[in-house]
């Protein structure tokens, strides 16, 4: 392609809307263009680099048995009502676009598309003799979300692909998911970037193991735990590890405390002279159920220690049912104004203990009368423990559990492990601590669906079963991105030979030069015959100027007919290393087809 015939302005200066570097570049560089909030364009580089990520997943997919095809965009509300998900996606996360037809019919525009290939296979599976089946397909979706930012990392509009397997049983299913990690792995290692797959949480998406791929970039908004044996690795709403050693309490015997003015953790352990680990905090959860009950949630743990609302929000979620509801519309910690609506009089905010009276619940036949009372593991050995006293302005210390308290029958884990924390597997190896961008994201999701939608099969003994299910998704647009945030430098994008979307661009210093523009011709058409993806810079620019934007696109290998043309040569540019050599003009392409089949090469 030559620039001069090509839809391709760069900007000097970074947009002001633009957060991170990745999203700065791709403005800058021409890639993408904003059309409105968490909305872009792909211009014609980008959907080159687009086109070849999704290449690269569609190979890596076909060579595991999957088949690609393509699904509705727009998605009855029914089939997410089936699933229990609808009310889910736009209410609790709101993430859904819904929309009313005009027969009066309710749709939702799609994020995801497990009700929609669920009802396929009930419709068309019904032997063992068929499984396992795995569909997948390269597709736009798309988010509601309430702050779109960072460009094509949290957009509105995303290109994503999505797969679904069905099996006769879990043994196979865990089968597909290795195939599926394997898949994913090559997948980035294809596309050159630095990743770390790590346990994650399922979400809404639900089912029980579930793998995230992380793309390690400083601006991501993922903070992933790891250990540095490789044995651990997880994300920081997943992971799990031993929390430091707890200190003995200093206090040997029970008594209520004067003091003022210390509502923090800090406050009341410098006045007490204590250790936050031999604390008990008690923090005040509200949480809602689709049904319209509102919960109030006692979660008592380790001083030290912080809540993971992840894993809150898994266990009330697993307690649903007991309130007559299904799933978690919302939780958090409730304000002022959001205390007002229930309590019957003021809560003794940083003084709460464990025993809190019901009697602070005002009478509602929305608000369970009862405070829903849960332990973290991290308090219930505690001996001796500082806590609350339910009163403004004191403190107990020597408390125990079944002595002054009774022990929360809800035992769980939900405290928030971090960097330092020692590993389970291995006490001697500590968290550390990076960032990532999610690229990928694989769930065991089992008969979550099935059993909800009625998709079954028929095994051999005649019997009919629930299928058994996986869900594979590769962000491919936020891949594409991610892969900008994870190499560049002050001058622009560096992208990995194999997704960048030419390799080479031959740049004519001074297209009044006769002998320059017919090498530079010369060249341009030899690569692209060879299969060199080549870009021409015949603009009529100063030579500089198409230096920097050479720079900044990010093309592998600039390749320069200036005055080393006098010798036979041309100087050739690597941008990523900015090594730059005088090769003779007959090998260049010899020389770049093995530049760019080694840079290509997986290596495991």
């Amino acid at each position: 392609m030559r620039l001069s015939q090509m839809l391709f302005v760069t900007l000097r200066d970074d947009p002001a809307d633009a957060e991170i570097p990745s999203h700065k570049l791709l403005l800058r560089a021409g890639y993408i263009r904003r059309i409105g909030s968490g909305l872009y364009a792909y211009l014609p580089l980008m959907w080159r680099v687009l086109q070849k990520v999704s290449q690269i997943v569609r190979e890596e997919m076909n060579a595991t048995g999957a088949q690609e095809c393509l699904l509705p965009q727009l998605q009855p509300a029914d089939l997410w009502k089936e699933s229990g998900r609808w009310d889910t996606y736009t209410k609790a996360e709101g993430i859904m676009f819904s929309l009313i037809d005009r027969r009066e019919q309710q749709l939702g525009l799609g994020p995801t598309h497990e009700e929609i290939i669920t009802a396929i296979a009930r419709d068309m599976i019904r032997s063992y003799r068929q499984l396992p089946l795995h569909l997948y397909q390269i597709q736009t979706k798309f988010r509601d979300e309430i702050r779109p930012r960072f460009g094509l990392m949290r957009g509105r509009e995303f290109i994503m692909k999505d797969g679904y397997s069905f099996h006769t049983d879990e043994k196979s299913l865990k089968e597909t998911y290795q195939d599926m990690y394997k898949a994913y792995s090559n997948i980035l290692r294809r596309s050159g970037l630095a990743f770390r797959a790590v346990e994650a949480d399922s979400g809404a998406i639900g089912g029980s193991g579930s793998t995230e791929f992380m793309i390690l970039a400083e601006a991501g908004e993922d903070e992933v735990l790891y250990t540095e044996d490789g044995k651990y690795a997880a994300n920081v709403e997943k992971a799990v590890s031993l929390p430091i050693d707890t200190e003995t309490s200093r206090f040997t015997s029970y008594e209520k405390r004067d003091t003022p003015g210390t509502e923090t953790i800090e406050k009341v352990c410098q006045l007490l002279n204590c250790s936050p680990t031999q604390l008990v905090k008690n923090v005040l959860y509200q949480t809602v159920y689709d049904n319209g009950i509102t919960v109030l949630v006692l979660v008592s743990i380790r001083g030290d220690q912080e809540v993971n609302e992840v894993k809150l929000q898994n266990e009330l979620t697993k307690l649903a049912s007991e309130y007559g509801a299904k799933t978690i519309i919302s939780l958090n910690v409730p304000n002022l104004e959001a205390q007002q609506a229930w309590t019957t009089k003021s809560l003794p905010l940083g003084y709460i203990a464990p025993d809190i009276a019901d009697e602070y619940i005002s009478a509602n036949k929305q608000i369970h009368p009862k405070f829903l009372r849960l332990v973290d593991q991290t308090a219930v050995d505690l001996k001796n423990f500082v806590t609350g006293a339910n009163e403004a302005g004191y403190h107990v210390v020597g408390a125990n559990w079944n002595e002054q308290f009774k022990l929360p029958s809800g035992v769980v884990d939900v405290r928030k492990a971090r960097p330092g924390d020692r590993a389970i597997h291995n006490p001697e190896q500590t968290l550390q601590s990076a960032r990532g961008i999610e690229a990928g994201h694989i769930f065991q999701l089992g008969t979550k669906y099935s059993q909800a939608m009625g998709a079954t099969y028929t095994n051999e003994q005649g019997e009919e079963k629930p299928l058994f299910m996986g869900c594979f998704g590769v962000g491919v647009s936020r891949l594409a991105q991610a892969a900008v945030e994870q190499s560049y430098d002050k001058d622009g994008i560096i992208w990995p030979v194999a997704i960048a979307p030419y390799h080479a661009i031959v740049t004519i210093p001074n297209i009044k030069d006769a002998q320059q523009m017919e090498i530079a011709q010369k060249l341009y058409t030899e690569l692209n015959q060879a299969g060199i993806e080549t870009l021409l810079d015949d603009r009529d620019e100063r030579a500089g100027v198409k230096f920097k934007d050479a720079d900044l696109i990010g093309i592998p290998y600039r390749i320069v007919t200036g005055r080393a043309i006098a010798n036979g040569k041309v100087e050739v540019v690597e941008r990523a290393t900015r090594n730059s050599q005088e090769i003779l003009i007959e090998e260049v392409t010899t020389t770049l087809h093995k530049w760019i089949t080694a840079a290509t090469q997986v290596k495991n």
